[in-house]
């Protein structure tokens, strides 16, 4: 399919379709420069250049995989919604999970969007989307 976006990868054919798809719509309706930070299965990060050019990104696991990797390896880590905390230190188990997936992938989140950033030269807008957006 021709989309009329500019890869700039390797091998552009392993940039997957929902990849493809985040990047066009993003500067379709925001404009590039662009970060599009995609919270589903997997926490995908699309850099695409002031000429809207994709240039490549990040990926790593879901919010959803690492809380089951919780209560699938852990023992005795029960399973937890997908929420916030009510205060960042936790106060029983629920709570610290919570606070730790949460939180943790906020600051992971906003760590990762600086350094590409960064590396990208520019000060880039950032979009969110995917099921877990809402959560971070």
């Amino acid at each position: 399919m021709r989309t009329g976006l500019s890869i700039i990868f390797e091998n552009a054919k392993e940039v997957g379709a929902d990849r493809v798809v985040n990047a066009v719509a993003a500067i379709n309706i925001y404009g590039p420069p662009l970060i599009v930070v995609d919270f589903g299965t997997a926490t995908t990060f699309c850099a695409i250049n002031e000429k809207g050019e994709y240039l490549g990104g990040a990926i790593f696991p879901g919010l959803g995989i690492a809380a089951e990797a919780l209560f699938i390896q852990a023992a005795k880590l029960p399973r937890v919604e997908l929420e916030p905390p009510p205060r960042i230190i936790g106060k029983n188990t629920v709570n610290s999970i919570q606070s730790g997936l949460v939180y943790g992938y906020t600051d992971m989140v906003d760590g990762l969007i600086q350094r590409i950033a960064d590396e990208m030269g520019c000060e880039p807008k950032v979009v969110a989307t995917g099921g877990l957006s809402r959560i971070i």
